[in-house]
């Protein structure tokens, strides 16, 4: 395919980036609107700087390339990348973050990585990333998570910076429940998938808006939408404990008839008590948990609501 002719879609999810989004986009429509059919969607997820302004001068600057939809709340990440997708019209689509981590030339080497190989998905992962310990920590602990929750090749990073193909974009916006995992949505949809090396830059202006609250919601999502993995985790250790349990009562019973004189053991009394109802309410939270989202599922909440929309 000529790539005067080739569709791409850059899908941005903005939150607190007025220090960053300006030069981003520049950089964008200047590097690839002469070799692509560019399109750029910023999706701003209620921020609470001038991003919104910073969005709609972009929009006026570049009206033929750039998109532009403002969430009436925030819903995180993913529930703002699955805004912009339902709004695309690229034949490959990239999502990247606003921070301008990610350089330019990186963009170009996803696109014709993935033209060659025909992939439906391919990934970035770096030689060394420029986050935060805790934000690099935390990764790692989801990528080993992944592992199992979503049965993910182990050398495969789920990088929040990839390519999708426009088939694959199409079955994922068919998930309309109110707690999407991008990453999930992939996997469970194709095995061909890709990964290339990139360069990760260091982060000169303003900071992550990933807490720890969003990686933990994050970390449900993946729990909750794609397994039931917890559900019989929790069914696994109510039998341990249970034995556990049943051992105890043996050992005390046994202890006491070959020495009546020994008295009743409060302590182990106490410890068993809060091991088991420690256990009994992870296993009633997690249930809850599923059923909540059930609830929330049903009662038809949203992934985003768009309040403004310039295209």
């Amino acid at each position: 395919m000529d790539n005067q002719k080739l569709g791409l879609t850059i899908v941005i999810p903005v939150y607190n980036s007025e220090d960053s989004l300006s030069r981003l986009t520049d950089h964008l429509v200047n590097s690839l609107s002469g070799d692509y059919k560019l399109e750029i969607i910023l999706v701003n997820d209620c921020s609470n700087d001038n991003s919104e302004k910073i969005c709609i001068a972009l929009y006026e600057k570049y009206n033929s390339i750039v998109k532009f939809y403002s969430l009436s709340k925030n819903v995180g990440e993913h529930n703002a990348v699955m805004a912009g997708l339902n709004y695309t019209t690229g034949d490959f689509i990239v999502i990247m973050d606003d921070d301008f981590q990610n350089p330019i030339s990186e963009v170009i080497k996803l696109v014709e990585y993935a033209k060659e190989q025909s992939y439906d998905v391919v990934y970035t992962y770096y030689d060394r990333k420029q986050h935060h310990f805790l934000r690099n920590l935390g990764s790692k602990f989801n990528d080993k998570v992944a592992n199992v929750m979503l049965k993910k090749p182990k050398d495969l990073y789920l990088s929040s910076f990839k390519l999708i193909s426009k088939f694959l974009v199409k079955e994922i916006i068919k998930y309309d429940l109110p707690f999407p995992y991008i990453d999930g949505l992939i996997l469970r949809t194709t095995n061909n998938i890709g990964k290339i090396q990139v360069h990760h830059q260091e982060r000169n202006v303003g900071k992550s808006g990933y807490t720890l609250t969003k990686l933990v919601s994050l970390w449900l999502n993946m729990f909750t939408n794609f397994s039931i993995l917890p559900l019989r985790i929790s069914i696994y250790l109510g039998f341990v404990f249970a034995l556990l349990g049943l051992a105890l009562g043996v050992y005390s019973v046994l202890e006491k008839l070959s020495n009546p004189a020994l008295p009743v053991g409060f302590a182990a009394l106490a410890v068993s008590v809060f091991i088991f109802a420690g256990v009994q309410l992870i296993s009633l939270g997690m249930i809850g948990e599923y059923i909540g989202r059930i609830f929330l599922s049903q009662n038809k909440r949203p992934q985003f609501t768009i309040k403004r929309k310039f295209e």
